[in-house]
């Protein structure tokens, strides 16, 4: 018998790629027009500008599973280092070669040994890492951060989630999203993912007695 799994895995990234490319393309367009002030902001990543996060993003667009692994190996299996080292690669000479290369990966399917929802997931928080700290409120499709919550409540692939939420019943009060039992914390759809993905400053956005104790779970992201 075939197994259906590998068709249904393209049929599932043939889904989500337009949905990535239209949170790229949206970003871009918030980033428009900076000032050198807002570009150097510190992001909601420790110890990354807005700048540096969107250069992070295109490098991330930018490397296939070989260019990654042969990236890992050089760096010694440090993968902190592989990110840094990829983040200078694209950081350019300036904020508007910083945003010009992103814009040029906008259409990219390029990317490492990651699921496609893996990469919509970056594209959403990396995104809300960098528009938060602008004060740009660009609302994000809650159906689209819906399916990065599904992701992430059985995930701890890349960035601890669901080892996060343990033991906390989370639920949307914007959209159909809702996870696990326990203490209560509710609140739009896209603050759950980005403490689900350590960011502490979206707990302020959100409500209920396990508050408290997802906010003591975040640390740096």
């Amino acid at each position: 018998m075939t197994d259906p799994r590998p068709t249904a895995s393209r049929s599932r990234a043939t889904e989500i790629w337009p949905l990535i490319h239209a949170e790229r393309a949206a970003l871009a367009a918030d980033l428009d027009g900076l000032t050198a002030e807002q570009w150097a902001t510190p992001s909601l990543c420790a110890g990354l500008t807005v700048r540096e996060v969107l250069a992070h993003l295109t490098a991330g667009a930018s490397l296939n599973a070989v260019r990654w692994m042969a990236g890992v190996l050089r760096c010694r299996f440090d993968f902190d280092k592989q990110v840094a080292v990829r983040l200078a690669e694209q950081l350019g000479a300036a904020p508007d070669e910083t945003l010009e290369r992103f814009r040029r990966i906008v259409p990219s399917e390029t990317k490492p040994p990651l699921p496609a929802i893996a990469m919509l997931g970056e594209t959403v928080v990396h995104g809300e890492d960098i528009r938060r700290p602008l004060g740009i409120r660009s609302g994000r499709p809650v159906e689209v951060v819906t399916q990065v919550a599904e992701y992430y409540r059985n995930s701890d692939m890349v960035v601890v989630a669901k080892g996060r939420i343990g033991g906390l019943r989370l639920v949307a009060d914007d959209g159909p999203f809702t996870t696990g039992s326990g203490p209560l914390v509710s609140g739009p759809t896209l603050s759950l993912v980005m403490a689900m993905t350590g960011r502490a400053t979206h707990c302020d956005d959100l409500d209920g007695d396990g508050v408290d104790l997802l906010r003591s779970r975040c640390g740096t992201a």
